[in-house]
């Protein structure tokens, strides 16, 4: 008898240890949750338990009761930026989080030109680490996995900004987080979510891809690697949709150069991966990217150009913006670019005015607005200039013009104020134009304020 009554309190300890209230990785210390915000609260326990929640930024005792499948979410309430506060999560046992702060949270997603930290020898963030001692700042790092199912966790944690982390941290959302925090006050929190050689189609859950025969085509060419994984959805399952419920502010993004060749399917598949993710955090928010560098992509002239023109065109979509990034470029052989700060800023620029309405700032790059035809030359009009257009070089390069018969040649560019009007002797009645059309195009035609033109083509 004695032996059957140990064992049931044996039992009854662990059924205790199992039903013991839990939290997934991304609700722990050191988080940052965005301010002014309804924020989720979630995790398990046992089935109908009542789970007491209070937070230290007011008196409110929150409430709420497990479901049948032992999962519990609660809504509270967030302050404007502030902190450090503390969390107490009461039920059957007790969770208190420290040092939570209040403030902005931000995704980095994409691929290697994302990941790309001091691991990979970038002298930025090696130079950088001394200094990155900010309290103010805390790094969500998801590991590298795939799920052929959506996932509801993943094996991380918040860390406070220090030298060593930051070392292992991309350092475009690094830098892209430091200036934000630099230029608003509010602490900045960045989930690092991204992984070297993915396609889009990884990053998009399967059904989006599966049920558009476009996009379902474009995904079967996809070249496989033992790098990274290249089958649609898996690592949203894994990387993304674990973390939709936490409250953002939005998204920076890099990520393209897989892509290339299925460039024609892109603007389609980006877009709708936009929009599902929005649509999985159930927040319209904003998404802001980069454009791809020029790289020398094989044999094909004009592959990159072709990618690069289909970011242009997914920036029409709403609540999207790029940043060009032609001129951040030190080798056209390497496909990882090492100017991560500068590109950095341009993205932070571009969040201060668009979502933080800072004033002031000259964030978007000019990009073609139309054209007309005087006799034998071309006038191009361009939208974003502020002021004046400018020539980084005696001569303006990679401007091509053609005839009747598609046949570019290399054209004269003259900056005429915001315009820039193309001609050459060879074409004698002009009817289209190309700029900086090639995948390794490093053009010099620049706003007054330090821009860089986007590409264009004026033909179909």
């Amino acid at each position: 008898m004695k032996k059957i009554i140990s064992l049931s309190i044996a039992a009854i300890i662990t059924l205790n240890l199992f039903a013991a209230v839990r939290l997934p990785s991304i609700i722990s210390s050191h988080m940052v949750l965005q301010q002014k915000s309804k924020v989720k609260l979630w995790g398990w326990c046992a089935p109908a338990e009542k789970i007491r929640i209070q937070v230290g930024w007011d008196t409110t005792t929150y409430e709420t009761i497990a479901s049948r499948g032992a999962r519990w979410v609660a809504e509270i309430m967030t302050p404007a930026a502030g902190g450090p506060y503390s969390i107490k999560i009461k039920a059957s046992n007790e969770i208190i989080l420290e040092d939570v702060l209040i403030g902005e949270v931000w995704v980095c997603g994409g691929q290697s030109n994302m990941e790309w930290s001091a691991d990979q020898g970038l002298k930025q963030s090696k130079e950088e680490s001394p200094n990155a001692n900010n309290k103010q700042i805390r790094f969500f790092y998801v590991p590298k996995s795939t799920s052929a199912t959506a996932q509801d966790d993943v094996q991380a944690k918040w860390v406070v900004c220090n030298p060593e982390d930051m070392l292992h941290f991309s350092a475009t959302g690094y830098f892209f987080g430091k200036q934000i925090n630099a230029s608003t006050g509010y602490p900045v929190g960045l989930i690092n979510s991204n992984w070297g050689g993915t396609p889009a189609e990884v990053w998009t859950p399967s059904e989006i891809v599966q049920h558009d025969p476009d996009l379902r085509l474009a995904a079967e060419k996809l070249n496989p690697s033992q790098w990274w994984p290249h089958i649609k959805g898996e690592a949203y399952n894994a990387m993304i949709h674990p973390l939709t419920n936490y409250e953002i502010a939005g998204a920076i993004w890099y990520q393209g150069e897989s892509n290339v060749g299925t460039h024609y399917a892109y603007q389609r598949l980006f877009t709708n991966m936009i929009d599902s993710w929005r649509k999985a955090w159930n927040k319209n928010f904003p998404f802001y990217f980069v454009q791809i560098a020029p790289y020398a992509y094989g044999d094909n002239h004009i592959n990159g150009a072709l990618l690069r023109e289909a970011q242009t065109k997914s920036a029409s979509f709403p609540k999207t913006g790029m940043v060009v990034v032609s001129d951040l470029v030190d080798n056209v052989k390497d496909i990882h670019p090492t100017l991560k700060k500068e590109v950095a800023a341009r993205l932070a620029n571009y969040a201060l005015a668009e979502t933080y309405q800072v004033k002031g700032l000259h964030y978007k790059s000019p990009q073609y607005a139309s054209h007309s035809i005087e006799k034998n030359k071309i006038r191009i009009q361009f939208d974003n200039v502020p002021t004046t257009l400018l020539s980084k070089g005696a001569e303006l390069i990679d401007f091509y013009i053609a005839g009747a018969d598609g046949a570019f040649v290399p054209a004269k560019a003259i900056i005429e104020g915001k315009t820039v009007v193309v001609s050459s002797r060879n074409v004698k009645d002009p009817v289209d134009v190309r700029f900086g059309f090639t995948n390794t195009a490093m053009p010099n035609l620049f706003s007054a304020e330090g821009l860089p033109v986007n590409l264009f083509r004026t033909d179909k």
